[in-house]
């Protein structure tokens, strides 16, 4: 284990700083030492713009709220309660409909009874595909509360039975028709393609779900680019409008019940205006409004740099630590793609910054990014802020360029906190921004470990070690998917509540 005093005066009694290399020591062999930094680290040089952290901690929270706005609007639980009762009763009027459209005789006729189930299929599958929809529809105060990557696991985890429950509509239906005209399957696909009214385009939009839907399958899936992936998904919004059309021109719940057309007239609606008004039109108004451009790139470590920009009435925007922005620069080679990435810090009118390690083709561009460069953004977004405390205390683990949404979050903890930081990396140089976290720590009592070395070198079970009260305190995980998800599970074999734990690992 490798130490170093920095400099910083009386104050660095406060807090500890220990480097780890390879395998974690026991508890009893943790020195009571000064702060600590890693060997050979030489502190970050303080360019044109400034975000010291020890400005923000010795600033107090009223002044503090001025200078960056209002922290993040506190995330109401119930709404998750409300939210998930209204789908409930949305999807058994779906069903209800779909079995009081039918009469004893229609269904004893040649066929009935495929096509009764072809109406409940249809229905079913709909309603589950605007749901699927709403999951991604970015609705904040839901958002708030479960945070994006849960939504994006929901919504995953839904998709395939829309998919499947259309499919199995079409067949139906189409089987029953056959068995009540006396005809081939074949035959009476085509006569019902050719002859009913908005039969073309549903059968495109199936199509297009049928297509969407196989190249979700994970084997293709992690084949395929996430800017590939992100076209290829924004089909499935044609495909439903595509599919809409046929259902109140031929649907036996909807011919001769303009009050069943008018509900769901009104669904489908809502539906698109809430994608309208959250994934597109909010962003629109926000990035008008702070008109936000690149200031300056500044290298923080082998392949990561921190994009500083500056924008308009950023006073205003209401942000807590920890949480993310989806960025588009309006290069002609990026314009057409937002990736998902934390804020490195809180604002500071009228800057803001993240900080972005070159991991594929687009973040690698962000290091060529010009100053001057205009950028939207659609957010802030992310459950991952200390409203999600239960707990006095919080121990936040940080892995590679997980570090940065830690960063931020420590800015929103109170002073004497103790907050209990681990920051992993492979490398001394790959723990950027550790200098910053360690003075934010400092000024809240708090300690820091920094376990560098392989992977295979440090074992997330030790995590009880570094912070012996681990259960009593709330955890906070940042950093790639793999890291998440195996600290996830190493805490899971502590016994540290499930419900103390909070992550977001953000991927389509």
């Amino acid at each position: 284990m490798g130490k170093v005093r920095a400099a910083g005066g009386a104050a660095a009694d406060d807090h500890e700083v220990v480097v780890h290399s390879g395998h974690l020591p026991a508890p009893s062999q943790f020195p009571a030492t000064r702060a600590m930094l890693p060997a050979g680290e030489p502190r970050l040089a303080m360019a044109s713009v400034s975000f010291d952290p020890v400005e923000t901690s010795r600033r107090g929270k009223s002044s503090q709220r001025q200078a960056t706005g209002e922290r993040g609007r506190k995330p109401h639980r119930q709404v998750i309660d409300v939210a998930g009762l209204v789908v409930a009763l949305g999807f058994g009027v779906s069903v209800g409909l779909a079995i009081t459209a039918e009469s004893r005789s229609q269904l004893s006729a040649p066929g009935g009874v495929a096509m009764f189930l072809g109406s409940l299929t249809g229905l079913s599958g709909t309603y589950l595909a605007l749901v699927m929809v709403l999951l991604v529809s970015r609705i904040p105060a839901v958002e708030r509360v479960v945070g994006q990557d849960r939504l994006l696991g929901w919504h995953r985890r839904l998709a395939p039975w829309p998919i499947v429950l259309i499919g199995a509509h079409a067949v139906l239906l189409t089987f029953g028709y056959a068995q009540a005209a006396h005809t081939g399957l074949f035959h009476e696909a085509g006569a019902i393609i050719g002859a009913y009214p908005d039969m073309i385009t549903a059968t495109i939009g199936l199509g297009l779900m049928m297509a969407i839907g196989i190249l979700s399958i994970h084997a293709l899936r992690k084949r395929l680019q996430r800017e590939t992936w992100w076209l290829f998904h924004l089909f499935m919004y044609a495909a439903l409008a595509l599919s809409f059309p046929h259902e109140l021109a031929l649907g036996p719940s909807f011919v001769r019940h303009p009050l069943t057309q008018a509900v769901w007239s009104v669904a489908w609606a809502a539906t698109a205006g809430l994608v309208l008004t959250y994934r597109f039109g909010l962003p629109i108004a926000r990035s008008l409004r702070y008109r936000l451009e690149v200031a300056e790139v500044r290298p923080e470590g082998p392949g990561v740099v921190s994009v500083i920009c500056r924008g308009r009435n950023l006073e205003r925007l209401s942000i807590s630590g920890g949480q993310f922005f989806e960025w588009r620069f309006l290069t002609r080679q990026m314009w057409w793609q937002a990736h998902p990435f934390s804020l490195s810090a809180r604002p500071r009118p009228p800057y803001l910054r993240l900080t972005v390690k070159g991991l594929g083709d687009f973040s690698t561009a962000v290091a060529k990014l010009q100053p001057g460069t205009k950028v939207l953004i659609e957010g802030p977004y992310g459950a991952f802020t200390t409203s999600a405390r239960r707990q006095a205390k919080v121990a936040l683990i940080a892995g590679g360029i997980g570090v940065t949404a830690v960063r931020s979050l420590l800015e929103d903890l109170p002073r004497n906190s103790e907050p209990v930081v681990v920051l992993r990396a492979s490398s001394a140089e790959g723990l950027v921004l550790a200098g910053e976290v360690t003075e934010l720590v400092r000024h809240r009592r708090g300690r820091v470990h920094e376990l560098v070395g392989p992977r295979d070198a440090v074992s997330l079970d030790d995590l009880a070690g570094l912070v012996p009260d681990l259960r009593q305190r709330d955890v906070f995980v940042s950093g790639r998917e793999g890291f998440v998800l195996d600290v996830v599970d190493a805490l899971a074999r502590l016994g540290v509540p499930k419900a103390s734990v909070h992550y977001e690992v953000y991927s389509l």
